[in-house]
């Protein structure tokens, strides 16, 4: 993992979260590293990490929306 990643990754931590907020944001957690773990590092891979936390950030505010 590069700095990038690194980087990326410490907005995908969970466990001190509530467990509503715990189960928006694992499975984004999971594909991240799986991201990193199954494909070629490149910068296709920091976009899709980009991309992972984008979605996961969206994915949180809209359980916390009214």
């Amino acid at each position: 993992m590069n700095n990038h990643e690194e980087h990326i990754m410490q907005f995908s931590c969970y466990s001190h979260l509530p467990e509503q907020l715990r189960a928006v944001r694992k499975p984004f957690r999971e594909t991240a590293e799986r991201v990193i773990d199954e494909l070629p590092r490149n910068p296709e891979r920091i976009t899709a990490l980009r991309k992972l936390l984008e979605a996961k950030d969206a994915a949180v505010r809209a359980l916390v929306a009214n």
